[in-house]
């Protein structure tokens, strides 16, 4: 016999499967759901996570969940793993530069994936990888500021990211990527020592606190001459 957080689970993504709940679409409220399910509300938020960590539903600051459409190039990474501790396992040596690390507004995909008002700030940190002294990653990240109070104070040439946020907040938990072949504009080009035009992969990343919350938004590139197993997360 299931669990009764499981039946719910499957009943609302046989209504989000069905139509009914269609893609953008508020769902009920957890006091909604209890009520409905005859449910504890902590039986319902644990129902709701296996669908938030499935890609189905999406928390947003001061909306509610969300329905959204899982897509299928995107993957959970259950033990993140940083680019540097990759590298280093396969004797590389990775240095990182710090171009950009402030306060700012967010540009628009950014405040529609955290649900950001328009005048809330994000830290923009925009830094260029290097694998035995060559260019080999470019990596913009936006991190909303009331989520991590103190991050700025780190020094990223050297500190790792996900350990700073640990230390600032909630310690980033999952991360979902989705990969695209581009071609270098000017700008990525000249950074990662490419000719404007050449093939790149980007990766978008969005990562999830331990809540589910969405904390990180990602857009990196890089040439595709280094092997990976895993995405680029921090």
């Amino acid at each position: 016999m299931g669990t009764l957080y499981g039946k719910i689970k499957d009943d609302l993504l046989k209504q989000i499967k069905d139509g009914i709940y269609q893609e953008g679409d508020l769902i009920p409220t957890e006091t909604q759901l209890a009520r409905q399910y005859s449910a504890s509300r902590p039986t319902v938020r644990q129902a709701l996570q296996l669908l938030v960590d499935a890609g189905y539903l999406e928390r947003r600051r001061r909306r509610g969940t969300v329905v959204c459409q899982p897509d299928v190039a995107q993957h959970f990474h259950h033990e993140l793993r940083s680019y540097v501790d990759e590298m280093q396992d396969v004797g590389k040596v990775v240095t990182t530069k710090v171009i950009v690390f402030q306060r700012c507004l967010a540009p628009q995909e950014v405040i529609e994936t955290f649900g950001l008002l328009e005048d809330e700030e994000v830290y923009k940190l925009v830094r260029l990888r290097y694998t035995d002294g060559v260019p080999s990653f470019f990596l913009e990240t936006y991190i909303p500021c009331y989520l991590y109070p103190g991050l700025d104070t780190y020094d990223f040439n050297t500190e790792s990211l996900y350990r700073a946020m640990g230390l600032c907040g909630k310690s980033v938990a999952s991360a979902r990527s989705k990969m695209s072949a581009v071609l270098a504009n000017d700008t990525v080009a000249a950074l990662l020592d490419k000719h404007e035009g050449d093939p790149l992969f980007r990766y978008l990343q969005v990562s999830r606190d331990t809540d589910g919350v969405k904390v990180e938004f990602t857009r990196s590139y890089y040439s595709g001459e280094l092997t990976l197993d895993e995405e680029p997360v921090k």
